[in-house]
């Protein structure tokens, strides 16, 4: 099964994420300034990697400015910002929960994007959009509360336009070995729902998808996470007081650690991936 709607919420928005982002906007004195992709990339990039793996992550997939992209469980928009904002292309994010789609909108006003960013709430296993309306579908850690991968890319295969392309950067499953817990995703197995390599890729193509690239980026992900951990502020993996304390509660930085240990002893995998529906 998937997680429940309120065991979701509970997860990813414990407290009121607007309040406590815009405290920490006031606190860093940029309640009243422009705001950029830097200033929000401590808690809007959502995944291991940060911006550094969005621009990969964009490279890979060959993002155009003309590509109308459909990012799945974009949260507050983060990389759908910063491919609008550094490539000019349309990017619609949807995600389950309220809350990031509201605060997603507004952190969007304040850095001038509306006009290419749009947000909609939505469940992953039911896209709330027009067969064949994308022509990329983006996601970055967004599959690890899904137990029912297939038709979350059957959905994704509906909504891309033949010869559309997926944008993968997932979390998967490693040695089979039990994960050390709490993990951003999830406090424990019972919202956790990882895949094997091989059958992670095998329910992409039975989805109707060609692979065209896969790339195992598990050891530059536990590089930056050490290059993270050494940076101020560390515990809250963030550069200022936007860190995902603020939309995860005060174990974040007990999650990071513990999505870096476990890839580490190869519990775990971290894997960009490409593909092409058919």
């Amino acid at each position: 099964m998937n997680s429940t709607m309120a065991e979701h919420t509970q997860h990813y928005a414990p407290g009121d994420i607007d309040a406590a982002i815009e405290a920490a906007l006031v606190a860093l004195g940029k309640d009243n300034t422009p705001l950029t992709l830097a200033d929000l990339a401590g808690v809007d990039q959502f995944h291991s990697g940060g911006m550094d793996a969005t621009r990969t992550l964009a490279k890979l997939a060959g993002i155009t400015a003309v590509d109308r992209i459909l990012d799945v469980g974009g949260g507050l928009g983060g990389s759908a910002r910063l491919l609008a904002q550094e490539i000019g292309c349309q990017v619609t994010v949807v995600d389950l929960t309220e809350a990031y789609v509201r605060v997603g909108e507004k952190l969007t006003e304040r850095l001038g994007l509306t006009d290419k960013v749009q947000f909609q709430q939505g469940n992953a296993l039911d896209l709330p959009f027009e067969d064949g309306s994308f022509d990329v579908v983006w996601t970055q850690h967004a599959s690890m509360n899904i137990s029912n991968k297939a038709r979350l890319y059957a959905q994704i295969h509906r909504v891309l336009r033949s010869g559309g392309r997926l944008a993968l950067h997932e979390v998967i499953a490693g040695s089979g070995e039990p994960l050390h817990f709490p993990v951003p995703w999830a406090h424990d197995d019972g919202t956790s729902f990882l895949q094997s390599q091989d059958v992670f890729r095998e329910t992409v193509v039975k989805a109707g998808h060609r692979e065209l690239a896969w790339h195992d980026t598990t050891e530059w992900t536990m590089t930056w996470f050490q290059t993270l951990q050494r940076a101020p502020q560390n515990a809250n993996l963030a550069v200022n007081g936007l860190g995902l304390n603020l939309l995860l509660g005060p174990e974040a930085g007990i999650m990071a650690r513990n999505l870096a240990l476990n890839a580490q002893e190869g519990r775990v995998r971290v894997i960009q991936a490409l593909y092409e529906r058919i």
